[in-house]
Formats: C-alpha cells, sequence, structure tokens
C-alpha cells in the first residue's frame, strides 16, 4: 500500500474539518442546554448534516481510490462514527435518534429509487427478451428460499414472517455497480451486459413487488389478524396492480401533463412535476400499505425522455440532471445512517458472523443458478452470475425497511440480524467487481486465441 499517496493534502483537510466538528459539536452540546429552542434543533440538524455530509465523502472518496463503489466508503463511516460509543466518544448518538435526519434520510432513499427507475427503460427491458427475463426469475426465486432457509436455520425461534424478510433481501441486484465494472473494462456492449443489465433491471422490479408484498403480509399480521391464503393473494394483487397501472396510467397522462407545463413560463417546472409524480405515488404506495420506495421506482420507469422533449428542446436539462444533485445532497444521509445504526459489538459473537457467512454463501450460489436460464450459445454464463451478485444499495434498503418494520412491538430485523444483513452487502459488493473482471477478461482470451489459431 503506498502511505504517501492515500495522505494527500486533501485527505487531511477532510480529516482536520471532521475533528472540527467533533470540536463545533462538542460546544453545541455544551451551551445547547442553556439556550435550547428552535434554533437549537436547527442548528443540530444542520450540524448532523455537515458532519454526515464530509464524512460520506471522505469514506466515499477512500473506497473509490480502491476500486470499490463509493456507497460502501458512506456506509462504512457511518459504522465508525455511530459506534465511536465504544470508546468514550458519544457526541454524535443524538444523530442516530434524529427524527429531522431520519426523514432526510427517507427521502434521500425516494430520490436514489427514483434515479434507478429513471435510468431503467421498459423499452430495453422489452428488448433483451426471454432469456434476462428467465435469468431474473431464477435470481429471485433461489436467493428468497435459500434466505428463508439460512433465518430457520440461525434464528428458528423467530416469527415465519422474520425468515421471508430475510430472504427478500437476498432477492434485489445492484444494476449501478454491475454496469461500472461492465464500462471500466470495455465490456458494456457484450452479450453477457445485455443480459446480466436486462436481468438485474426486472430483477429490482420483482424484488420490489417481492418487499411489497413481504411488507403488506408483516403489516397485516401485526394488526393481530389471521392471514389467510386469500389476503396473501389480495396482497401480491395489491403489489402487482400498483406498478402495472402506474406504468400504464402514467404512460398515458404523463405527455399532457409535460405539454400543458410547458406552456408556464416560471422556472423549475420540469423538475417540480417530476418530484409531484415521485411523491405523489410514493405516497399513494404508502397509503396501500406498499414501500414507499416501490412508488418512486414506478414513478422513474413511466417517465421517459420522449414525454418532455419540449423542454429539452428548448436548452433545459432532462431530468435525470436535474434530480442529480438533490441525490448527491440527500442519498449519502441514508447511507452513513444505515451504517450507524449497525451496532459493531455484534460482530463479535460467533452466532452473528455464522450467520452473516451462511447468508454471503446462500445469497452468491443463489444468484449462480441464473446460468441455468440461459441457453444460448457463447454466452460466458459463469459471468452472468457473478454479475447478479452485488446487492449493494439495494440490499441496504431492504434492510432498512425491516428494521423499522414492527411485529408484535419489536422490529422485524433486529440488532444481530441486521449487522448479519449488512456483512453481507459489504462482501457481495466487493467480492463481484475482480472475479467478474477475471472471468469475462479470462473468456476473451480464450476466444482471441482460438481465433489466433483458426
Amino acid at each position: 500500500m503506498n502511505i504517501p499517496r492515500l495522505l494527500t493534502t486533501r485527505r487531511v483537510l477532510f480529516a482536520l474539518t471532521i475533528i472540527g466538528g467533533y470540536f463545533l459539536y462538542s460546544v453545541a452540546f455544551a451551551s445547547g442546554d442553556s439556550e435550547g429552542g428552535h434554533g437549537g434543533e436547527v442548528a443540530d440538524v444542520l450540524l448532523g448534516l455537515i458532519v454526515i455530509l464530509l464524512a460520506a465523502k471522505l469514506g466515499g472518496d477512500l473506497l473509490e481510490r480502491f476500486g470499490q463503489p463509493a456507497v460502501l466508503g458512506e456506509l462504512i463511516i457511518g459504522m465508525v462514527i455511530g459506534n465511536l460509543t465504544l470508546v468514550g466518544f458519544d457526541v454524535f448518538e443524538p444523530f442516530k435518534h434524529s427524527l429531522t435526519l431520519e426523514v432526510l434520510a427517507e427521502i434521500g432513499v425516494i430520490i436514489l429509487l427514483f434515479e434507478v427507475g429513471l435510468e431503467s427503460s421498459l423499452a430495453e427491458m422489452m428488448k433483451v427478451g426471454v432469456t434476462s427475463f428467465m435469468v431474473a426469475t431464477f435470481g429471485v426465486i433461489v436467493p428468497f428460499f435459500l434466505g428463508w432457509g439460512v433465518g430457520i436455520l440461525f434464528i428458528p425461534d423467530a416469527s415465519i414472517y422474520v425468515h421471508v424478510f430475510i430472504g427478500a433481501t437476498l432477492t434485489a441486484t445492484s444494476v449501478g455497480i454491475t454496469a461500472r465494472v461492465l464500462q471500466d473494462i470495455g465490456k458494456i456492449n457484450t452479450k453477457e451486459a445485455k443480459i446480466i443489465l436486462g436481468a438485474a433491471v426486472i430483477d429490482d422490479i420483482m424484488g420490489l413487488i417481492i418487499l411489497a408484498v413481504v411488507v403488506g403480509i408483516i403489516n397485516a399480521a401485526s394488526g393481530g389478524d389471521a392471514i389467510s391464503s386469500f389476503d396473501i393473494f389480495f396482497i401480491v394483487a395489491k403489489a402487482v396492480g400498483f406498478v402495472v397501472l402506474a406504468i400504464v396510467i402514467g404512460n398515458k397522462l404523463m405527455p399532457g401533463i409535460f405539454k400543458v407545463g410547458s406552456k408556464f413560463k416560471v422556472s423549475g417546472i420540469l423538475l417540480s412535476i417530476s418530484l409531484l409524480v415521485c411523491f405523489l405515488l410514493a405516497y399513494i404506495a404508502s397509503q396501500i400499505g406498499l414501500a414507499p420506495i416501490v412508488g418512486a421506482f414506478a414513478a422513474g420507469l413511466i417517465l421517459d425522455k420522449v414525454q418532455y422533449k419540449d423542454f429539452t428542446d428548448r436548452g433545459e436539462h432532462s431530468i435525470d440532471e436535474l434530480i442529480k444533485p438533490i441525490g448527491i445532497f440527500l442519498v449519502p444521509v441514508f447511507f452513513v445512517r444505515m451504517g450507524m445504526m449497525v451496532e459493531l459489538e455484534t460482530f463479535t459473537h460467533t452466532h452473528i458472523l455464522g450467520f452473516a457467512a451462511v447468508m454471503t454463501l446462500a445469497a452468491i450460489l443463489g444468484k449462480q443458478v441464473c446460468s441455468l436460464a440461459i441457453f444460448k450459445k457463447g454466452v460466458n454464463k459463469i459471468a452472468v452470475g457473478l454479475g447478479m451478485i452485488p446487492r449493494g444499495e439495494v440490499g441496504l434498503i431492504f434492510a432498512g425497511i425491516g428494521a423499522k418494520l414492527m411485529l408484535d412491538g419489536v422490529p422485524v430485523i433486529d440488532s444481530g440480524t441486521f449487522s448479519a444483513i449488512i456483512i453481507m452487502v459489504i462482501v457481495t459488493t466487493l467480492v463481484t467487481p475482480p472475479v467478474l473482471k477475471i472471468s469475462l477478461l479470462r473468456e476473451a482470451k480464450k476466444k482471441l486465441s482460438k481465433t489466433a489459431k483458426a
């Protein structure tokens, strides 16, 4: 490791700024008791944002220099900040319990899923055909049941709903991480890349529907009512129906809405309409018992560049470009707070580490089954399975939702299970880039050698 390279002036400045944040926070606490009032609450939130955003950029930059996604840096730095109490430094503890920061983090994850939806194209999904659909289907069903089984094995006394939720956390794939690897090695236009990216998007939709169904079932069960087969069928129909109706109705209405919006003279209409659609569908989803992120993702899917062509034709930025700065501000708040919720002392429990190890193994093997769905010749099946491994931000979102879901007065995902899921997310995210690169580049070398011999 090149130590001087890591200790650049910028990093030193970052570190000094965070240390300064410690000092400021101590001063704020020292004077906050006497002043109190609304101003004190606002100051606490502002200070929380200062520390979280600085920490997020420091952690993200460090991990990216090692070829890893910034989200892992945000998560890990959050884990460090959130566990400073273990060394007697507890000035950041209030951040964990700040309702305002929690709300900002929740809005951040809604914006994140909205961005994922914007980057996903229904037309492109239709083009990838049956292969990607089958890969996605295998990549959802097998990990789901493996995760369910791991839950039964390690926490047999927990409710069946807890076991099912653990299965749900293993279903989705982080398309962003795999896409970046494919771009870095110049393989974004290969057959394998098209299958992986198409399957990952379909995988996300299936995973979100499963999440919506599981959350609906748990919410119904938490009311003390017995869940019948009809209730489960109704929840499934509601989740699928919401996504389908949102896409169908949205595609019909949005062109007209954007056409009317383009007549307004006031600035910011395109961004306002986009956020209104995002928040409206997220709100409707929450009102019918689904996770708000399902609505946000659906909102992103229905907004197509063709619909708001009048805006871009006159020189305005696209929705993706307008939303990006909001995501840069709010999304790190979610991931840093997620890291802060991890209790590092649980990592000292061999049971939790064993749970995490087996869950990680299930997460990896579950996605390798995807290769069984590929019948095309000349496709690197192993690479496709490897590309589906990372859980990344999607796994973290699922874990965060589970930690807030209550069943019989206790969280569905307790601190130990939450830590095990975090370990699984970190390992699957770290392992994918190197093994995927090795698989694809090795296959490329084999093809070149065959061509040379011929």
